[in-house]
């Protein structure tokens, strides 16, 4: 249905994109009424980059094509550190709230071994960044958009380590 996520491989530099929401949207015409169709996809490497795309169309898999297109071109960077030496074990460097809208989503590091605590949007968003441990709470809005705008900008407000030894001019 509606909500469940899709997964495919684009073969443009390896990168994932999940479907995680498609709307139906309708407009009362002379002969009846005319849907139309919104999808929302989330694109990543699974390796730090990570972008949101939005796409509208009459029928379903045009408005997917749109929306990842969409995602694709405006993919970016985001930070994460492994908290172990071994593979696959990353997480975020430290606490961190995004906010879009009236949407808040809370983001917290987690050891190894702790999965991805995160409703559908968000969970989506972080999977595609790579990220395999983390803790999230949402407050606000859930309104599917604004939770994946607000975890893009949480992404995007972390600091490193040796950022903040730069900026503080202290060694940690």
């Amino acid at each position: 249905m509606a909500r469940e996520r899709e997964q495919r491989e684009q073969g443009e530099g390896g990168l994932e994109d999940r479907l995680i929401k498609v709307r139906r949207s309708s407009a009362t015409v002379k002969g009846g009424r005319r849907f139309t169709f919104n999808a929302l996809v989330v694109v990543g490497d699974k390796n730090g980059r990570v972008s949101v795309g939005y796409g509208k169309a009459n029928e379903v898999p045009p408005a997917v094509e749109k929306a990842t297109k969409d995602a694709t071109d405006g993919v970016r960077r985001v930070k994460r550190v492994s908290l172990t030496g071994k593979r696959g074990s990353h997480t975020i460097p430290h606490r961190i709230i995004g906010r879009y809208g009236a949407s808040k989503v809370i983001m917290v590091p987690a050891g190894p071994g702790t999965g991805v605590k995160a409703g559908a949007s968000v969970r989506a968003v972080l999977e595609v960044a790579g990220v395999n441990n983390i803790l999230t709470k949402s407050h606000g809005s859930t309104n599917p958009i604004n939770l994946v705008k607000a975890t893009l900008d949480g992404l995007r407000n972390l600091r490193s380590r040796e950022e903040v030894q730069r900026l503080r001019g202290v060694a940690l």
